[in-house]
């Protein structure tokens, strides 16, 4: 019997199911592609946010390795400032100090053209110095604080990369005027010598154009310029030295004008060459003169006196001091004889060891001596006053020059 529409024919021992029961059990599978969405979502999900935290971690260490990079450059060119700015402040310093020379000066002892490339060297040390200050002015990158977003991060390292490159600039520019400011500095300080040292090496030819000064007031202008002449370094010490070198020129000035003043009158030409005279047989010896009417009690009726005061110590220096009547007298023999005598006393500081100076007797024959030595016969070298010498005074005496 043929089946009813609808069914099928079972096997044995089955059972009959509807066609569309039967027909629907491949339709199983949709559940199964649910579940395979979900987990390409999940999948996609974890991708991503993979992709976006090796992009965080890449980020991060690119920043940190950028802004480590940052601090080292910065450092660097704060470092390279701190040294520009202080030699810009040694030159400062320097310049500072030569002009203060240069206002000191009284024009008296240093020389111009020495005074005129100090001044040259000082104007060409402020335009060292304005430059060095430009690029000191300029202002160091700051890098900021660190951001948070991988986006942020990537744009930041790319901000300090151009920072680093400015910075590497800016110390390459600091480095190259670090020998500018040393050059110029040196330049001052050579010139500031140089013009301290044209006014120490003035000293002595000012010296000898005034020798009527006072001993005391031309030792202290040799002491000045003896210290001036060993400064080594343009400081306030060489200022001080160069004040004290210029008062001490003027005082000797002043000395030697109250000196001539003192002298004035009609034989103020006869003793100044009497004077000179003097100087001219005792080479070495600083002599200072003074002139009165009497003088070891003789000065009046055709008399002559003398009298010296010598100091042993340094510098080899005597006071003589002469009766009007040598100079009235002069340049009769018997008048230089008597010069010449004084003069032995006073070239004595430089020859103490030649004869006995415990007696006024020994001492007084020395001088007789060392006149009678230098050729002077007239008896007024000493032989009338104070009888004639030991030959072997003489002798001696013959070597003091």
């Amino acid at each position: 019997m043929s089946a009813p529409h609808g069914f099928f024919e079972p096997s044995r021992g089955g059972h009959v199911l509807p066609a569309h029961i039967a027909s629907e059990f491949p339709q199983a599978s949709r559940p199964r592609k649910r579940r395979t969405g979900l987990l390409i979502g999940i999948i996609g999900a974890l991708v991503a946010v993979a992709v976006v935290g090796s992009l965080q971690i890449t980020a991060n260490l690119g920043y940190d390795d950028t802004r480590a990079e940052f601090d080292g450059a910065r450092e660097t060119a704060q470092d390279t400032i701190a040294e520009v700015t202080l030699s810009s402040d040694r030159l400062v310093s320097t310049s500072d100090t030569a002009t203060l020379l240069l206002d000191s000066d009284s024009g008296v002892l240093a020389d111009p053209t020495a005074k005129e490339a100090l001044a040259a060297s000082i104007t060409e040390a402020a335009d060292t110095s304005a430059s060095a200050d430009q690029v000191l002015d300029t202002a160091l990158p700051d890098a900021g604080s660190k951001p948070v977003f991988f986006w942020e991060l990537f744009g930041a390292s790319e901000g300090l990369r151009l920072d680093i490159q400015d910075l590497e600039d800016l110390d390459s520019e600091l480095a190259e005027e670090s020998p500018a400011l040393a050059e110029a500095e040196t330049l001052v300080t050579d010139a500031g010598l140089a013009f301290l040292g044209s006014a120490a090496t003035a000293a002595a030819s000012f010296e000898v154009a005034h020798v009527s000064a006072k001993n005391d007031d031309v030792i202290a202008l040799r002491d000045a310029a003896s210290t001036a002449a060993g400064a080594s370094a343009l400081d306030d010490s060489a200022v001080s030295t160069f004040v004290v070198l210029q008062d001490a020129a003027a005082q000797v000035v002043a000395s030697e004008s109250a000196e001539l003043s003192e002298k004035a009158g009609p034989l103020q030409g006869v003793r100044l060459e009497i004077e000179a005279y003097a100087r001219s047989l005792a080479p070495g010896v600083l002599l200072e003169f003074d002139w009165n009417q009497i003088v070891n009690n003789a000065g009046e009726n055709g008399s002559m006196g003398g009298l010296t005061t010598w100091w042993w110590d340094e510098p080899d220096r005597a006071v003589i001091e002469l009766s009007n009547s040598v100079a009235e007298q002069w340049p009769a023999d018997r008048s230089k004889a008597l010069v010449a005598h004084e003069v032995g006393h006073a070239i004595s500081v430089k020859c103490e060891d030649m004869y006995d100076s415990s007696t006024q007797d020994s001492i007084e024959k020395w001088a007789t001596a060392w006149a009678i030595s230098m050729g002077f016969t007239d008896d007024a070298n000493g032989v009338w006053a104070y009888g004639y010498p030991p030959q072997s005074y003489i002798d001696a005496a013959a070597g003091c020059r």
